[in-house]
């Protein structure tokens, strides 16, 4: 059972960001931190990628896990109430985003997908941006 009415749910789900949220801030932090110099949210690239590293052809989408359907993560619950419109609205959400990898893929960029559950520790964002950038690493 919702905690919230139905006007708090829909203003709270409203606030969400698409922009500048935390797990991006932290992705981008930690890309600094190894000295990576990057571009946000480039209009002209298809999905606007949260994070373009022209130098590396890479483009990096920071998803939520909720929103973007993380495989077995626990935050990416189904709500118990409108499922109907979740579920439209989930397989929309991961048909645009295919839509746009494939997109960016077919134009010679390397796409790679961060989720909100890996941004958030530090230990394991830290090694999976490390691997983007070894040598031996294919993208």
């Amino acid at each position: 059972m919702d905690r919230l009415t139905k006007v708090e749910r829909s203003e709270a789900m409203r606030a969400v960001k698409s922009r500048n949220t935390k797990p991006e801030i932290l992705v981008r932090r930690a890309l600094h931190r190894l000295g990576m110099r990057f571009r946000l949210h480039r209009r002209d690239l298809p999905g606007s990628p949260d994070v373009v590293l022209p130098k590396y052809s890479l483009c990096i989408f920071v998803h939520g896990c909720f929103w973007h359907r993380h495989p077995g993560c626990p935050r990416a619950s189904m709500p118990k109430t409108n499922e109907e419109f979740w579920a439209r609205k989930f397989a929309g959400n991961i048909a645009r985003d295919d839509a746009n990898q494939k997109a960016l893929s077919s134009l010679g960029w390397s796409v790679k997908v961060i989720w909100e559950c890996e941004a958030v520790d530090e230990r394991k964002l830290a090694e999976i941006l490390k691997s983007l950038f070894s040598p031996t690493t294919n993208r």
